[in-house]
């Protein structure tokens, strides 16, 4: 199945904070010097911040991390805590005096599920998650089980109206390198070797998850009243993009949202995708058709992470109980 830690220079940390009251967290995706991002946001109900930096006109073109948390529109300040980590390696957008990390953010709504409705996320909390991420390199003689499940912020994430217990998952796609087919009349497009597409989902979802064969759930009228939900993914790649690239690559993307959970996108979901570019593997040799073929491949990809991500992150929820209630996991089949 894969991560988002199979893009080489991606980093993921978690920190999360439970008991008390608490039932929170923040997950922080921490990116290389340069890489370039994009966002598409769809739910109707979204709580972003930065994500108007990742516009494709705006003067910084690159992107340092994404700050993903529980809160609601209060867990927005962990975005702040991310940024003055990154700060701290000396990463960012140089400015006189200094320089200013470019962190964009989105939010999951938890609010009062661990039993104390102040309880959430704050500047602090996000530093702590992005002092923990690790990359691939440091996962060498582990795996990456402690980054997937109720972490993070998927902490106090749930789905189904409230039914089940959400999470966080992850999923990567890789592309054949070598020849593939070009257009009707075209000769073969010779593709680099190594594209990889990887996805994290933070499953906090109004609808239920769809699996293979299973048939489709549906949320009955005698589950929890609709409230604010949820899901949110980062999907990267080593393959050079720009930040218009990006964003189309965040907007294919939502269609593996919409594949694994029903029904998506409503008013009451606040569904955002973030598109990172490390540039590692560079498209520029395989002319204008090939690289059109090569985004058609990793958009599809990306979909494809983004939908096993979520399932990913359905599966690997484990029970809560709080003060407000118990949350089981969704019967996977």
């Amino acid at each position: 199945m894969g991560s988002l830690l199979d893009v080489t220079g991606l980093r993921v940390g978690h920190a999360q904070r439970t008991g008390g009251g608490w039932l929170t967290g923040v997950t922080a995706v921490l990116a290389p010097p340069g890489t370039a991002g994009g966002v598409d946001v769809r739910g109707g109900g979204p709580g972003t911040i930065e994500t108007d930096a990742l516009d494709p006109s705006t003067l910084v073109q690159t992107v340092d991390g994404v700050a993903l948390s529980g809160g609601s529109a209060y867990g927005l300040a962990a975005a702040t805590g991310v940024q003055l980590y990154l700060e701290s390696l000396g990463q960012g957008f140089g400015v006189l005096g200094g320089v200013v990390p470019i962190v964009p953010g989105a939010v999951v709504f938890d609010l009062g599920r661990g039993g104390d409705f102040a309880a959430r996320p704050d500047t602090a909390m996000g530093f702590a998650a992005a002092a923990a991420a690790v990359g691939l390199g440091d996962l060498v003689d582990t795996d990456d089980a402690g980054l997937r499940g109720s972490v993070g912020a998927g902490t106090g994430a749930v789905l189904g109206r409230g039914m089940y217990k959400g999470g966080v998952g992850m999923a990567s796609q890789a592309l054949p390198g070598g020849p593939v087919p070009g257009p009707p009349g075209a000769p073969e497009i010779e593709l680099p070797d190594g594209i990889v597409v990887g996805a994290l989902a933070v499953v906090n979802a109004a609808g239920l998850p769809v699996f293979p064969g299973q048939p489709v759930a549906v949320v009955g009228t005698g589950a929890a009243p609709v409230g604010p939900n949820t899901t949110l993914a980062v999907v990267g790649t080593n393959a050079a993009l720009t930040p218009a690239e990006c964003r189309r690559l965040a907007t294919a993307s939502h269609a593996g949202l919409a594949r694994a959970l029903d029904p998506s996108h409503t008013s009451v979901d606040g569904d955002t995708v973030f598109a990172l570019s490390t540039g590692a593997v560079p498209l520029a040799p395989v002319g204008e058709v090939g690289r059109t073929v090569a985004h058609v491949m990793m958009q599809a990809a990306a979909a494809e992470a983004v939908r096993l991500a979520i399932l990913d992150g359905v599966a690997r929820a484990t029970p809560v109980e709080t003060p407000a209630g118990r949350w089981d996991p969704y019967p996977v089949p």
